[in-house]
């Protein structure tokens, strides 16, 4: 199979088109714009005439997922880390770097922060800082603007639910480990929707969360120092190594191919009727790890065999959303199934996995 992720971008502006939805015109500053889910967005808002500042400091995001963008007019790229002030429309502000002649910004969309497991051990200070600050940072950048803010946050801030919270809805106050290994992520996402609380009741600020869970797809960052299932499981099957399958197998995720999940960004960003609210945005169909290794070992013709290892610390056994606001609120659901998302990541692999 060949893949061409042009054509998934134009199938994502498709969607949109149905739903009247374009953003072209608008001014929309990016954080972490160069990564997995922000270059995708980059790119839909190019293409739909949006004037995109995409600011990453490229720690975790890659120059490649962007590069065919740097020509473009209403494209602009700003290598700054987040977690630092930035004052757009400003030409001297003591505490930060300033971008004078950007005068009006309309959208943030607060993208930035790593996300892959292991990294929660080597780099959990970084993380800390992209949840906390750089989401400080990009509310005051907001509230300078009058822009509205969108916050990617996670499934994680759920923690670890008992089966009875599964599907877990946006009610759910969650369960997690303040001091566990994976608590820089979980608990500076929670921090993260805390501060953006307390802008919408001090400040009035137009707001969105949405919770996404896993997601997979081209431009995924993959290796075993990230620690994710789907781009690990490939790499290991198109090499025919062992595939690795944590714990017994049997513990569940629910995965949504990139287009679906950029669809319902989009659309969230976009409507007025989810301005105060709180989105989970994922697949409602589970599946156990150990299926998912199956299913990526055949799709890739793969003579790897499926091997276990110990469980980490707090990994969630049980992982699926409620996503009845999504549908009411956005008229999203996904409608990619995990077959069809996998053969299109296995083709993106085999052409791209020698430069990441």
């Amino acid at each position: 199979m060949n893949y061409d992720i042009n054509q998934d971008i134009q199938e994502i502006i498709k969607r949109l088109r149905k739903d009247n939805i374009s953003f072209e015109g608008k001014t929309i500053l990016v954080t972490g714009g160069a990564g997995f889910l922000g270059s995708w967005v980059c790119d839909v808002l190019v293409e739909q005439g949006a004037h995109c500042i995409c600011l990453d400091n490229l720690s975790s995001g890659k120059p490649k997922n962007i590069l065919h963008l740097m020509e473009k007019d209403n494209f602009r790229f700003i290598n700054h880390d987040i977690s630092y002030p930035i004052y757009f429309g400003m030409s001297y502000h003591p505490l930060g770097i300033c971008v004078a002649d950007i005068k009006k910004i309309d959208i943030i969309m607060h993208m930035a922060s790593r996300a892959s497991p292991f990294e929660f051990q080597e780099e959990p200070i970084s993380i800390l800082r992209s949840n906390t600050l750089g989401t400080l940072n990009s509310l005051g950048i907001a509230k300078f603007h009058n822009a509205i803010f969108f916050y990617t946050s996670t499934s994680e801030v759920y923690g670890n639910p008992p089966k009875e919270a599964i599907p877990t809805p946006e009610s759910y106050f969650g369960n997690v480990n303040p001091v566990g290994p994976r608590s820089c992520y979980d608990e500076s996402k929670r921090a993260g929707e805390a501060f953006i609380k307390a802008y919408e009741l001090q400040h009035k600020m137009r707001a969105k969360i949405v919770r996404i869970f896993n997601t997979s797809g081209p431009r995924i960052r993959h290796g075993p120092a990230f620690g994710r299932v789907v781009p690990n499981f490939i790499h290991q099957a198109l090499h025919d190594e062992d595939i690795t399958v944590f714990g017994d197998g049997s513990q569940t995720r629910s995965f949504t191919y990139v287009v679906d999940e950029i669809e319902g960004i989009l659309k969230m960003v976009y409507k007025d009727e989810a301005i105060g609210e709180v989105i989970n945005l994922g697949n409602n169909k589970e599946y156990t790890i150990l299926e998912i290794a199956r299913i990526i070992k055949e799709l890739a013709n793969s003579n790897s065999k499926i091997v276990f290892k110990t469980l980490p610390i707090d990994d969630p056994t049980y992982r699926c959303p409620v996503i009845t606001k999504a549908k009411t609120i956005l008229n999203w659901e996904p409608i990619t199934s995990l077959e069809e998302g996998l053969k299109k990541t296995i083709a993106w692999f085999k052409d791209n996995e020698r430069d990441n």
